[in-house]
């Protein structure tokens, strides 16, 4: 398959701070490739030094065969951005925005119109193209970004958690049309720490912990790093210190790894039904009350708690 995207040693430093670190990958034409980690894993500073927003440090990448830091004018034209803060004027039609930022592009006339209808079609907002974008919800201002990104039918489309602070209705929204626009043919380069989004969107996935890239590869490879781990999820009150009863699991034979996300312990296990009585026992002792239990088979917040040793949304 024809690769479009060759990152090659990507560094990003601000002094002693090291935000990215030796990040190299490929997207091939037609796929969804997730960068999934947690916040501040080095996702967005990835996405702003392939967009040409930053300049590397250090390492370059390749484009459609245009490279970032010597031709970053080409490199432009070829992608689409969608970034996590909304790009957009309220006080403007939805229709007008996309103008707008067709324009920036180069286009203009009937060419231009007939662009700001099929897009406005793509994402689902024909009826609403008149109304100004401070009447809409979050959700749509989302699908707008997204419509602003695509203007110009690039081929590439760069994609910053675009679900972050929005509704489940809208969220649903939004990723149907990530994966609607890939079956029309558009390669994305999709960022989150969302791990249902990334293993719903993704042909392949690269994981990224502290601006290092630590596993790549589909979700079936990364999940085969675990072996026939399976993680045992107990659901805690909120008046719990979730790292200290994660603590006290960590004694329990047979118990691999234990971390605490919110009101949530993760227990990794060969054989979570083997664990769960003397887990249970071992919270009635303590005086913790489990308010519910999940078994999950080996997924990608199982493989970053392997690799880590904690889970992605710490």
């Amino acid at each position: 398959m024809d690769v479009i995207v060759q990152a090659r040693g990507l560094c990003k430093h601000y002094g002693n701070v090291i935000a990215v670190q030796d990040v190299s990958f490929e997207i091939r034409r037609g796929e969804i490739f997730s960068l999934l980690g947690p916040n501040g894993a080095g996702k967005t500073t990835t996405i702003s030094i392939l967009s040409t927003l930053y300049t590397p440090t250090r390492g370059d990448a390749l484009i459609a065969g245009h490279s970032i830091t010597r031709d970053p004018t080409a490199v432009r034209q070829i992608i689409g951005v969608v970034p996590q803060e909304i790009a957009l004027y309220d006080d403007l039609t939805a229709r007008e925005n996309l103008i707008f930022w067709g324009r920036m592009y180069g286009l203009s006339g009937r060419a231009l119109q007939r662009r700001v209808d099929e897009v406005l079609a793509q994402i689902g907002l024909t009826e609403r193209a008149n109304q100004r974008l401070k009447t809409y919800s979050g959700g749509m201002k989302r699908r707008v970004n997204i419509g602003a990104g695509l203007i110009h039918k690039p081929q590439v489309l760069f994609l910053d958690e675009p679900t972050v602070g929005i509704d489940p209705q809208s969220r649903r929204a939004i990723l149907d049309s990530v994966k609607e626009l890939n079956r029309q043919g558009m390669t994305v380069l999709y960022t989150t720490h969302y791990m249902e989004e990334a293993q719903e969107l993704s042909h392949r996935v690269g994981i990224i912990d502290h601006g290092e890239l630590i596993a790549l590869g589909t979700q079936a490879e990364l999940t085969r790093q675990v072996g026939e781990q399976e993680t045992l999820i107990l659901h805690i009150g909120e008046n719990e210190d979730a790292e200290t009863v994660a603590n006290m699991f960590r004694v329990v034979p047979g118990v691999l790894q234990a971390s605490a996300v919110d009101h949530r312990i993760a227990l990794t296990t060969r054989q979570a039904e083997d664990i769960l009585a003397p887990v249970v026992a071992r919270a009635n002792e303590h005086g913790v009350r489990i308010h519910s239990i999940d078994i999950r088979e080996p997924n990608l917040e199982a493989v970053f708690l392997h690799l880590t040793g904690r889970a992605i949304r710490d």
